[in-house]
């Protein structure tokens, strides 16, 4: 079995789990009334009839995602697979890329399902306060950074340059990356379908990546990621019948961070995570601009409601966000397969 085969394996157990698990789980959020509740002042007014559509949600592709890359994992192991190269026998390296991984993803979903609760059971519409979410997000990113950096050192790789050693830096423009592609992630989740839409593009993008690199721990975590947020997307799609949440959102920014840095390249993320950029920038800008100039630059922010503002109905706003983020995608994959020199 090689790196492929197994990237295909763990991409099939993550949707068939996945999907599966919408028969289940959605009932029983039903059943607990889970339901999202809609602020309608910080988005358009027609959201108001997605109030009380099941939400944790996440929980599903959060199962799904590491049910079929540790699966994936153990068969290829058992099996003596050729997935797993010689170089990967540095298991510090490899436990750090995959269950690393998964961790970072979870810790952080635990702050998402904090906040969810909050909002769910405890009916407090707004959750935690920012100070509450902010402190246990740095404290995940830097715990992760310190145990990347015992097997990986302050280094990072930049397609065209090469190994460029942070020294100092690692540790503020680590912290800033982490913490903003969380926040990122869960600004696109905004719309029926478009945080999972956009995610499922860049995880097939990390997918790809890992097998030219030839790492077969990324390359079935990437793809696990990637086959779970396809089988969500048979429950969230417009009408959504079910929300991610912040549960679920935190988790896949965590999960992509750490695809991120597992190729030792968290500099990707500006053009594999392109959307998330563009919906994280569109907000600060909007603040900025109304605190100095008193004006708004969107007619709503995130980016997508501006959008959704101008009269373009969500399906409409997927499908071009999702298809700009793959021509990203694809620009990112071209400055790494002509722009490093460690794909032999």
């Amino acid at each position: 079995m090689n790196i492929t085969v197994a990237s295909i394996i763990s991409l099939v157990i993550g949707f068939a789990v996945t999907a599966l698990l919408g028969y289940v789980l959605i009932p029983v959020l039903h059943k607990l009334k889970f339901g999202q509740t809609i602020l309608v002042d910080i988005g358009p007014k027609w959201h108001a009839k997605k109030q009380g559509t099941p939400t944790m949600g996440g929980i599903m592709f959060i199962i799904g995602t590491i049910l079929a890359a540790v699966v994936t994992y153990l068969i290829c192991k058992l099996t003596g697979s050729s997935a797993f190269s010689v170089a990967e026998e540095f298991r510090a390296i490899e436990y750090t890329e995959i269950f690393g991984g998964i961790l970072l993803a979870v810790l952080f979903a635990l702050v998402g399902f904090a906040d969810d609760y909050i909002k769910v059971v405890k009916k407090r519409n707004l959750g935690l306060t920012e100070i509450q979410k902010t402190i246990p997000q740095l404290v995940i990113a830097v715990v992760y950074l310190a145990c990347y950096y015992r097997v990986n050192g302050s280094s990072m790789y930049v397609p065209f340059v090469g190994d460029v050693d942070l020294h100092f830096f690692y540790w503020i423009f680590g912290v800033c990356v982490i913490y903003g592609a969380i926040n990122a992630v869960n600004f696109t989740d905004g719309i029926d379908g478009l945080c999972g839409s956009v995610t499922l593009v860049t995880a097939v993008a990390f997918t790809v990546a890992a097998i030219l690199y030839k790492t077969a721990s990324v390359s079935i975590l990437a793809a696990a990621l990637a086959g779970a947020c396809a089988g969500y997307l048979i429950w969230n799609h417009y009408p959504a019948k079910v929300m991610m949440g912040d549960t679920g959102s935190m988790f896949l920014g965590g999960l992509v961070v750490a695809l991120a840095y597992a190729i030792n390249m968290p500099i990707i993320l500006l053009l594999f995570g392109f959307i998330y950029v563009v919906e994280a920038m569109s907000d600060v800008i909007q603040i900025g601009s109304i605190k100095i100039r008193h004006k708004k630059v969107f007619k709503m922010a995130p980016i997508h409601h501006h959008f959704e503002m101008c009269g373009w109905n969500e399906v409409k706003i997927v499908r071009i966000f999702t298809l700009v983020n793959a021509i990203a995608c694809a620009i990112g994959m071209v400055l790494i397969y002509f722009g490093d020199n460690r794909i032999m």
